[in-house]
């Protein structure tokens, strides 16, 4: 992935998009620090549907006895 200081993304901000389009994402940096990602339509659109593990497991079809039971307690922990 290609990296890219703000001030040139600016400048160059077509070429990243024709860029991104063609599978090839940018990171933009601001003073050496990444700060955002230009990334094509269509992977963005693919990236946003894919669902949290936790939201999957919230709507896995489980029925009583499909996961062990819990053995050994809570764990003792010192603050």
């Amino acid at each position: 992935m290609q990296r890219v200081q703000l001030r040139d993304a600016k400048a160059t901000l077509s070429s990243l998009v024709d860029q991104a389009v063609r599978g090839e994402p940018s990171v933009i940096t601001r003073h050496g620090r990444p700060e955002a990602v230009v990334l094509g339509f269509a992977e963005w659109e693919r990236l946003s549907h894919i669902p949290s593990f936790g939201r999957l497991l919230m709507e896995a079809p489980l029925e009583d006895g499909d996961l062990p039971e819990r053995t050994g307690g809570f764990r003792t922990t010192d603050f």
